[in-house]
């Protein structure tokens, strides 16, 4: 691999792993918004060229929660359009 073939690939690389930080601020904020949290979500470093956000485990009342959350906000888009 070449210096310039290098030097694009950590470009690459650290613009992946800046789209899973930024992932994971933004579902932390989303999260925060409905009184909810995920204590082990993190980004996990760039996978294959993207950005890789670990969402973690959870119980079954926590992702019962989720599921409403996330399906209200999906009718409030569609009502939306």
């Amino acid at each position: 691999m070449t210096h310039a073939e290098r030097v694009q690939y950590k470009r690459h690389q650290d613009a992946a792993y800046q789209a899973g930080e930024d992932a994971v601020t933004n579902l932390k904020t989303a999260l925060a918004l409905a009184g909810m949290t995920l204590p082990s979500l993190c980004n996990d470093g760039p996978v294959a060229g993207h950005g890789f956000v670990r969402l973690g485990g959870c119980n079954a009342s926590f992702a019962n929660r989720l599921a409403e959350v996330i399906a209200a906000g999906a009718d409030a888009l569609q009502f939306q359009r």
